[in-house]
């Protein structure tokens, strides 16, 4: 099991040098750079533009260098821990984006779990009871939340809360705690404000996960081996959870490497929407002015969660299937 694992770890080294480079190249993809933008800006509101001050920018930070070069002087940073400095907030970028990816990891591992332990039963049901009232409530549970985009819920949610009730529920403290230091009352107000973007990000991946495992049960309850076990006089709720469902479990577990990357991808648009202090609107305001070094880093540091969450599904699906370790 652990040289097991040590390979899927070897085998994410050469992933995430694509991903830097990936995420190198998208950044450089606009015309201009973020010395070219900020003039802009300075143009349009009448300010004077200092053309010295202006190259001065771009030796400081390597801009009229190749772009080769300025890869590697990037990446060789990132691997001593040093992600460059940030051109809009004049920041190290370190400062700025742990804080972010720190909520944005919590709040997409928590969703995760939450889609497990709804999904999980409700889809084991449904096979089991199929055509029954609660198979055909999920069924149409499935087909509407699916068919309703995040930002879409997340509005309807602010509007309903707002006119309604007269609660905001934006963010993810309450003003009083935002810059408070760590306390019960302040873990009680995040988990007040928490369950709304976690609702949010989670129903449409509940809805997919509730479809998958009870296709996935249906496939394999009707199989020689479980009549077999039925014959032979094992309990039935037994006799499932034994056979069938951990068999059918592996293309569930599996998702984790799909469900996580759709995750974070959705928070962005999520979080900016429901102004929560996750990497998403930061990503999207450093993308807009090119700010490089932190675009990179948000980029990068996304791509590695995609590659763990690979990585804990190679290892769900290891223990959970013995065939797996003995190959």
């Amino acid at each position: 099991m652990l040289i097991y694992i040590l390979k899927r770890m070897l085998g994410m080294i050469p992933a995430m040098i694509a991903i830097s480079i990936l995420a190198f190249t998208v950044i450089q993809l606009p015309p201009g750079d973020y010395v070219s933008t900020y003039a802009a800006q300075l143009a349009q509101s009448g300010e004077t533009v200092d053309s010295d001050m202006l190259n001065s920018l771009r030796d400081r930070y390597g801009l009229g260098e190749n772009v080769v070069v300025q890869y590697f002087k990037w990446i060789g940073g990132v691997v001593q821990g040093d992600f460059g400095q940030s051109f809009e907030w004049n920041q190290p970028v370190t400062e700025l984006v742990w804080g972010r990816m720190a909520m944005t990891a919590l709040i997409s591992f928590v969703t995760l779990i939450v889609m497990w332990s709804f999904s999980l039963p409700i889809g084991v049901y449904s096979a089991v009871r199929q055509y029954s009232a609660v198979d055909y409530i999920a069924t149409a549970f499935a087909f509407l939340a699916m068919a309703t985009p995040n930002f879409l819920l997340a509005i309807l949610l602010l509007y309903v809360s707002t006119m309604w009730f007269g609660v905001s529920v934006g963010g993810l403290f309450s003003p009083e705690f935002v810059n408070a230091g760590f306390s019960l009352a302040k873990v009680w107000d995040f988990i007040t404000h928490a369950w709304i973007p976690i609702f949010v990000l989670g129903t449409a991946g509940t809805a997919s996960l509730i479809r998958i495992m009870r296709a996935n049960l249906l496939d394999e309850l009707h199989k020689p081996y479980v009549e077999a076990a039925r014959s032979k006089g094992m309990p039935e709720m037994r006799l499932i959870l034994t056979y069938p469902v951990r068999v059918a479990l592996n293309p569930f577990i599996s998702t984790v490497g799909w469900v996580l990357p759709a995750l974070i991808s959705g928070e962005l648009i999520v979080s900016t929407v429901l102004n929560l202090p996750t990497a998403g609107p930061l990503l999207l305001q450093a993308l807009k002015s090119q700010d490089m070094y932190l675009a990179g880093a948000f980029i990068l540091l996304n791509g590695g969660l995609v590659l763990i969450g690979t990585l804990i599904s190679d290892i769900l699906l290891a223990i959970s299937d013995p065939r797996i370790r003995l190959s």
